[in-house]
């Protein structure tokens, strides 16, 4: 039997987190999301208008 396989992740300096590979992503609301795509940006500096993915918000938010 082979292992399931598991998302690469990768964080971005001061951007998303991006994840390839099959995966579900759970929102603040607890629901979840399965993705189609093979990579996936999701937001980390929770201010995207359509979370939990990355619109690219966070290059207007000043730096502190």
């Amino acid at each position: 039997m082979t292992e399931p396989e598991h998302p690469d992740v990768i964080l971005c300096p001061d951007g998303p987190m991006l994840v390839r590979g099959d995966h579900v992503i759970q929102d603040a609301d607890g629901v979840n999301h399965r993705t189609t795509r093979p990579i996936s940006a999701v937001c980390r500096c929770g201010k995207s208008a359509s979370q939990p993915w990355c619109d690219g918000t966070h290059k207007v938010i000043p730096k502190r």
